[in-house]
C-alpha cells in the first residue's frame, strides 16, 4: 500500500515552427508523398531552427506545463528529462532544464530509452511521489531528431521530427496511477541505434562517424514493425492486469506516434476501437520520447479525453525497450507553447 497518490495537474507541449512537408522530402530523395502517406501516415514534421538545441524545445513545454499546473518552478522537487537527443551527452539536459528554469540545485537527471522515454519517465514520477519521495515531478520528454536523421536515407529520412511535451506530476488524494509494464531487450542494439558518439564508435575517432555515416539513426524497419506491434500489445495487457482492469475498461489510448500502420495493427491487435485511439502523426512525424506527451496535450486541448477517463500510455523504441502505463485523467489542464524562431535563425535552412 502506497502511503500517498499521485496525478498529473498540467500538461504543456510545444514544437517548432519550421515545417518538413512530404513534398519538401521528394526534393531530398527518391519518395513521394503517396509513398510516405501509405506507409507511414506522415504528411508534416516541425523541424527545429539549424542553431536550436533540444533545450529550446524542453523549458517552453516545461513552463506551459507549470503555467496549467499553476506552478512556479521552485514549486518543483525533481526535474526528469527523457531524451535521446540532448544537448550534449553530458551534462544531462534535465540539469540544464533547471538551470534555465532558475532552479539549479533541484534534482535532476535524464532517462535515455528513446521512444519510450516519456512512459518511464512517469512511472518513474510516480512512483518517487507514491513512495513519499518527492511531492511533485516535472517531467519532459524532449527530441530534435532532425539532428540526427540521414536526410540521404529514404528509408527514415521521412519519419522523424522535432518537439516537446511536459507534466506535473503531484502528490494527491486520489491516485490517478493505476498499473504500469516496462521491458527493454539489449541484445541487438542495431535494430534501431544511433551507432556514434559512445564508447565504441567515439567521436574523436579520424573521421570515422563523418566517414561512415555514424552520426545517424540506422533502422531495421521489417524487425522493428514486428517487434513494436507484439511489445505494444502484450505491455497494454500487462499493465491492464496489474491495474486489475480489461481492455473493455479502456477510454483512450495514447500509443507513441511512430508510424500509422503499427499503431492501427497494435489496437487491431489488442481490440481497441480506432476511436479510443489518439493519433497526430500527419502532423508531427515520430518524435521519439515527446510524441506521447504532444498527443496526449492535443486530446486534452480538444476536450477529447475528460476527467475521469482511464487513458493507456504506450510506447516502444530503441533499447529494444517498451512500457505501458494506465492512467486515470484527474482533469489537469494544457498550454500549448507557441514558438517562435530566433531573429538570429531567421533565413536559415531547415536542416
Amino acid at each position: 500500500m502506497n502511503a500517498y497518490g499521485a496525478a498529473i495537474t498540467g500538461v504543456g507541449f510545444c514544437a517548432p515552427p519550421g515545417v518538413l512537408t512530404n513534398e519538401d522530402l521528394e526534393k531530398l530523395v527518391d519518395t513521394s508523398d503517396e509513398w510516405i502517406t501509405q506507409r507511414t501516415g506522415m504528411k508534416r514534421r516541425h523541424i527545429i531552427w539549424p542553431e536550436g538545441t533540444t533545450s529550446d524545445l524542453a523549458v517552453p513545454a516545461a513552463k506551459s506545463a507549470l503555467q496549467a499546473a499553476g506552478l512556479a518552478a521552485k514549486d518543483i522537487d525533481c526535474i526528469i528529462c527523457a531524451t535521446a537527443t540532448p544537448d550534449y551527452p553530458f551534462p544531462a539536459l534535465a540539469c540544464i532544464v533547471a538551470a534555465q528554469l532558475g532552479v539549479q540545485g533541484t534534482p535532476a537527471f535524464d532517462i535515455s530509452i528513446a521512444c519510450s522515454g516519456f512512459v518511464y519517465a512517469l512511472t518513474t514520477a510516480a512512483s518517487l511521489i507514491r513512495s513519499g519521495v518527492f511531492r511533485s515531478v516535472l517531467i519532459i520528454g524532449a527530441e530534435t531528431l532532425s539532428k540526427i536523421t540521414d536526410y540521404t536515407d529514404r528509408a527514415t529520412c521521412v519519419l522523424f521530427g522535432d518537439g516537446a511535451g511536459a507534466a506535473i506530476v503531484e502528490r494527491a488524494d486520489e491516485d490517478c496511477f493505476l498499473g504500469a509494464d516496462l521491458g527493454a531487450d539489449g541484445s541487438d542494439p542495431s535494430v534501431l541505434y544511433l551507432p556514434g558518439g559512445g564508447s565504441k564508435f567515439p567521436y574523436n575517432k579520424n573521421g570515422e562517424l563523418a566517414d561512415k555515416r555514424l552520426g545517424y539513426i540506422k533502422m531495421q524497419g521489417q524487425s522493428v514493425f514486428k517487434f513494436a506491434v507484439n511489445q505494444m500489445a502484450a505491455s497494454t495487457r500487462n499493465a491492464l492486469a496489474r491495474a486489475g482492469l480489461t481492455t473493455a475498461d479502456i477510454d483512450f489510448v495514447v500509443p507513441h506516434q511512430a508510424n500509422l500502420r503499427i499503431v492501427d495493427a497494435t489496437i487491431k491487435m489488442l481490440g481497441v476501437p480506432q476511436a479510443k485511439c489518439i493519433v497526430n502523426i500527419a502532423e508531427y512525424g515520430n518524435t521519439s520520447a515527446a510524441s506521447i506527451p504532444i498527443a496526449l496535450g492535443e486530446a486534452v486541448e480538444s476536450g477529447l479525453i475528460k476527467k475521469g477517463n482511464v487513458v493507456v500510455l504506450v510506447a516502444f523504441g530503441g533499447g529494444l525497450s517498451w512500457g505501458s502505463v494506465v492512467w486515470r485523467w484527474s482533469g489537469a489542464p494544457v498550454v500549448r507553447a507557441h514558438l517562435q524562431r530566433p531573429a538570429a535563425a531567421a533565413g536559415a535552412g531547415a536542416h
